[in-house]
């Protein structure tokens, strides 16, 4: 009788597997949208730039004038003691967030919002950011980091700039145990054995003279726990072989 695997163990959620979110620092959102972001305009200052942790990026905390105490997304570039504003007839610079319809063609923005009042939702990890090609039919159409072109409602807020800690990526990680603090504080898993490199009696694909799966790595949707691994109701397996 073996031990449980690695996907049943996942799934109990025990300490080992959960991320570290009390060391968070709060929900990265922007304000509830109001009335006076599409007439006007609401300043806030940034009091303290601080490491999130499971986040690539740092946040900010900033002050507004009418006494809300925020966690934003900083763009590169802003520093402590800084103004950043609010609303649409917010100045074009960076750091600042405002309707999509009031930033000009060509902009780089990130964190944006798919609908009116989301708080954003695209473009959040350190260094990216989608440029503004144009805007058409109540419709304003942005480049994505991945090359995508994507419609998103005017009426969506964005911040101008790239996202702050770019270049993170560049570092190498040069030891395992680094790669290992980063996988925890997210609450991922390494470092991952694969199946076929354990014993028979820890995986179903372990075992055997030589490392490969014993069996069709096929399963039903309706198999037991201990051998719900590999391609689970799979409709088609093996290479697709062109038409003649």
């Amino acid at each position: 009788m073996g031990k449980k695997i690695l996907v049943q163990r996942r799934g109990r959620g025990t300490s080992q597997f959960r991320a570290a979110s009390h060391k968070k620092k709060g929900s990265v959102k922007y304000r509830k949208l109001a009335k006076l972001e599409y007439t006007g305009t609401i300043t806030g200052e940034i009091r303290d730039l601080v490491h999130d942790p499971g986040r690539g990026a740092p946040v900010a905390r900033v002050l507004f004038e009418d006494g809300l105490k925020k966690i934003i997304l900083p763009s590169e570039g802003l520093r402590v003691g800084q103004k950043v504003e609010y609303g649409a007839t917010a100045a074009v610079q960076l750091g600042n967030t405002m309707p999509l319809q009031s930033i000009p063609d060509g902009s780089p923005v990130f964190n944006i919002e798919l609908t009116p009042g989301d708080g954003g939702r695209l473009i959040r990890s350190s260094g990216g950011y989608a440029t503004i090609l144009g805007r058409d039919k109540g419709k304003v159409t942005l480049q994505l980091p991945s090359g995508e072109m994507k419609e998103i409602p005017q009426r969506c807020r964005a911040t101008i700039g790239i996202v702050a800690g770019g270049g993170r990526t560049e570092k190498p990680f040069v030891k395992a145990g680094n790669k290992f603090h980063l996988k925890k504080a997210k609450g991922h898993y390494y470092p991952k054995v694969r199946g076929v490199a354990m014993n028979a009696v820890s995986h179903p694909h372990g075992g055997g003279a030589h490392q490969g799966p014993p069996r069709s790595t096929t399963v039903s949707r309706h198999a037991q726990p201990g051998r719900k691994v590999g391609l689970i109701a799979a409709r088609r397996s093996g290479r697709r072989r062109g038409k003649k």
